[in-house]
């Protein structure tokens, strides 16, 4: 499965409809909540999504009568979807988190599972059932049989996500094997020595935003200089959020096409957050994206991604495996043991390649120098 992602550019009338469209979906999806949870509430009775979809076509209200059915059906998988995470969380011992309900705002997107959505012969248009026809621009060839069409909606702007299953030819992969150590200093180190510099989106945007939420919280609640204002924020922190996507998606590329095994640690972000002193640093390095994208990519090339234990990595020494503890403040690695002199986060690198069961590198790799330092690799905005 992939997906593409292209912008539509609807019309004042069809915004309207669009923004009412996901409206009429929201009230849908908070009003199926209530039933299953005074279900349970008063009588102790599951309600399952057969039976809410089964009584869908008798209970629709007029605006509801304006929305294509099996949109109106994904609204409701989505909130059985959101149960089965529940339950799930609680099977396992987690923090359950019970499903919430959406408020005014809150509720983006909205999907076409199998129909009610068509091309033009020309690609130029898009038409929606219950919506109409819609300018949208192919920036690139759309591939596979689309199985779903997503209509989303990001602050002032309207994208479609169109879902293929697309045919991926098995091939092999000539490259080499390379350990990646992610940080926050330095956004990645590889095995073979390249650096890649940490952007720091959030950092460098930091100023424009807080300037912006400021003025938000200066102004009247439920004004329309507010509404501007917020719509102002969202716009700042939507261009930091597509900075990060781009520069994972350049990355990743450069990555699934110059090596055959990619090696990563198996991160736990969830619990490397709680530090508050580095918690928006780590959000902002947006490693796990770095991952899934290198993943799905390195399969499509014929390579493969490795995730290891990160215990250690820093710490052990990637020529003898001894443990040479040392802080975050100390930026070499130094081994008493077989003295090896190398940067810290070039021994975990190595580690990481060595724990995916290629083996140490055949040469050893001294302390770089200014004469011999490799030149960082550089992601092109």
């Amino acid at each position: 499965m992939r997906s593409y992602r292209y912008r539509l550019f609807p019309n004042r009338t069809q915004e309207t409809v669009l923004i009412s469209t996901l409206e009429t979906c929201r009230r849908l999806y908070n009003n199926a909540l209530v039933e299953r949870r005074d279900a349970w509430k008063d009588e102790l009775r599951c309600v399952i999504y057969r039976e809410q979809q089964d009584a869908l076509p008798g209970n629709k209200d007029e605006y509801q009568q304006q929305v294509h059915s099996q949109v109106l059906q994904d609204v409701l998988r989505r909130l059985r979807k959101a149960f089965d995470a529940f339950f799930r969380r609680v099977r396992n011992g987690e923090t359950p988190g019970y499903p919430r309900f959406k408020g005014k705002g809150r509720y983006d997107s909205l999907t076409y599972p199998q129909s009610g959505f068509s091309l033009s012969p020309d690609e130029r248009r898009l038409t929606l059932s219950k919506i109409g026809s819609i300018r949208i621009e192919l920036h690139r060839p759309l591939e596979g049989r689309v199985k779903t069409c997503t209509i989303k909606r990001d602050v002032d702007q309207w994208y479609v996500v169109f879902s293929c299953e697309v045919e991926v030819e098995a091939r092999s992969h000539g490259g080499t094997a390379v350990g990646v150590d992610v940080g926050l200093e330095k956004f990645a180190t590889l095995s073979d020595g390249t650096v890649i510099e940490n952007p720091r989106f959030l950092r460098e945007s930091e100023r424009k935003i807080k300037k912006r939420q400021r003025r938000v919280s200066r102004r009247n609640k439920g004004s329309n200089r507010r509404k501007k204002a917020k719509k102002e924020l969202a716009r700042a922190h939507r261009k930091v959020r597509n900075q990060r996507t781009d520069f994972a998606h350049k990355l990743s590329r450069q990555l699934a096409d110059n090596y055959s095994t990619i090696t990563f640690e198996k991160l736990n972000i969830l619990n490397m957050v709680q530090n508050h002193h580095l918690a928006k640093s780590i959000v902002d390095a947006s490693w796990n994206t770095l991952i899934q994208y290198t993943t799905y990519k390195a399969e499509e090339a014929g390579g493969k991604v490795v995730l290891v234990d990160p215990k250690n990595t820093s710490q052990m020494c990637s020529r003898c495996g001894m443990l040479v503890k040392k802080d975050l403040s100390v930026r070499v690695h130094s081994c008493w043991n077989c003295g090896l002199a190398i940067d810290r986060d070039l021994n975990a690198a190595l580690n990481i390649l060595n724990r995916s069961g290629w083996g140490p590198p055949d040469a050893p790799v001294e302390l770089e120098t200014a004469s011999n330092r490799e030149a960082p690799l550089v992601v092109e905005g």
